[in-house]
């Protein structure tokens, strides 16, 4: 394969980096426990896309009320995220094509996969991943390169790990709505022909 070949393959993916903002900071839930591992992954899997020539798109959510509006101040990106996204959305659901412009964005430019990335794993990152599958694109799931929070069961007061929570957001999603995969087979794919 060429290397013109291998850009326009990866020219048709591209990365969305969702909800990766200084918001969740503020949050009570935070924690910094797997924020080093992650941002290490997300670090890693930015850069690869952008030296294949794969679009960055940073996503952020706006709700009405706490530090996710946009009166806050902190529907910003955390400052260790890399700069100069190919573009960004605003959302105000958990999925990041609602009322965005995210799909006729997307489909202007040819793309067909899409690798999902940031904060959480289990909600933005996997609604989006599902509606992603349901309108027809190719969805690379990478679960390292997303990052979630303990939470308690609201009827047994059991309480998940986030390697739990990741765990059954990899078994609901992989076959039906993505490829289930880590920083370096995604970028590997993006170079042999998978992406």
């Amino acid at each position: 394969m060429s290397a013109d070949d291998r850009v326009v393959r990866a020219r048709r993916c591209a990365l969305l980096v969702i909800d990766v903002q200084e918001s969740f900071r503020r949050m009570p839930f935070w924690s910094e426990a797997d924020v080093p591992a992650f941002k290490d992954a997300l670090m890693r899997l930015d850069a690869g896309c952008r030296a294949q020539h794969v679009p960055v798109v940073h996503i952020f959510h706006v709700g009405q009320s706490g530090p996710f509006t946009e009166d806050s101040g902190y529907v910003r990106a955390l400052d260790w995220l890399p700069g100069s996204p190919a573009v960004s959305f605003d959302k105000h659901t958990h999925n990041a094509f609602s009322d965005t412009g995210l799909d006729l964005w997307l489909r202007r430019r040819g793309i067909e996969r899409l690798i999902i990335a940031g904060i959480r794993t289990e909600q933005c990152c996997e609604t989006t991943t599902r509606v992603a599958s349901d309108i027809g694109y190719l969805v690379d799931f990478v679960t390292e390169a997303t990052l979630t929070f303990p939470m308690t069961h609201a009827f047994s007061g059991r309480t998940y790990t986030p390697a739990e929570i990741k765990e059954h957001a990899e078994l609901v999603l992989a076959g039906r709505f993505a490829r289930i995969v880590n920083v370096e087979d995604c970028l590997a794919g993006l170079g042999d022909g998978r992406a």
